[in-house]
């Protein structure tokens, strides 16, 4: 499947750590940096992508546990195109969004 399809088709089912998230990130609220969603960056899609600070954030669920290489792997793939990539749980979207957020802050105001 094209990497274009796919995005879309998650874009329309984004989970609820996803959609919280999105929520602050959208309409340049963070910085004033315009963040996209379930952006195809190479043979990946990642969650979030700012093209201007160079920067993917990705929400990940339980089951990313047990795909730790995969991951690392996709991290490496990703930060090889010039991306720093975030990694942040859904239970830390969903239970400390002040955290995230700020965590977000920080490395986009270093990336400026």
């Amino acid at each position: 499947m094209r990497p274009t399809t796919t995005a879309r088709r998650l874009r329309s089912q984004m989970t609820d750590a996803e959609d919280k998230l999105w929520s602050y990130l959208r309409n340049r609220r963070l910085h004033g940096m315009k963040f996209r969603r379930q952006m195809p960056i190479g043979q990946f899609v990642a969650d979030f992508a700012c093209v201007e600070a160079r920067l993917v954030i990705e929400v990940d669920g339980g089951q990313h546990a047990e795909q730790v290489v995969q991951d690392e792997a996709r991290t490496a793939a990703i930060e090889a195109t010039g991306y720093l990539l975030l990694r942040f749980w859904n239970d830390d979207v969903l239970q400390n969004i002040e955290g995230v957020i700020g965590e977000i802050e920080r490395t986009l105001a270093a990336r400026e």
